[in-house]
């Protein structure tokens, strides 16, 4: 287990870039909306932490994780953002279902990443209990949406790292 020994919610500030000048949508499942809040309110504290302004925060809304893939695209189609958090989860049960909402949203939200080339963070949680959900947004393995919130301003910092270098390439040349 991925988790077993490692706090979700702990990361290396010095390695976070500062998100001042960064513009976040997040894109949240009402499905089993107990645990996608506590992962939101993971993500925009750790946005927050890092320098991100709650007006440069934009929290959508979708029906459930299938959706998160779309809300997505939306979110990269229709507004400025630099990145997007999808946060949704999804709970074993006795059917297929699980199986193939699970694999419609992570093909989605990685089809969305590169079609649009913008950083959309993976935060759905595919767990067999409910338990194991609990544990994954604010309890004993911390908070994933922390988790992906850091990793979706590293990527962004990445891409915008590339766009300058690239800039400074282009200007050098003329």
């Amino acid at each position: 287990m991925a988790t077993a020994n490692r706090n979700l919610s702990d990361y290396n500030k010095d390695f976070v870039p500062n998100g001042a000048d960064f513009k976040i949508g997040i894109v949240v499942s009402e499905w089993n909306d107990s645990i996608t809040l506590n992962l939101l309110k993971g993500a925009k504290q750790a946005l927050n932490e890092n320098g991100v302004l709650e007006k440069n925060i934009l929290v959508r809304f979708v029906p459930g994780a299938f959706e998160l893939s779309l809300g997505a695209q939306f979110m990269c189609e229709y507004t400025e953002v630099d990145g997007v958090i999808a946060i949704g989860v999804v709970i074993q049960g006795e059917t297929k279902h699980f199986d193939f909402v699970c694999d419609g949203a992570t093909q989605g939200i990685k089809d969305v990443n590169l079609q649009y080339n913008i950083p959309v963070s993976f935060c759905l949680l595919t767990d067999n209990t409910i338990q194991q959900s609990i544990d994954r947004s604010g309890g004993i393995h911390g908070n994933k949406g922390i988790e992906c919130a850091i990793a979706c301003m590293k990527m962004v910092g990445l891409k915008k790292d590339f766009e300058a270098a690239s800039d400074d390439a282009k200007h050098n040349q003329n």
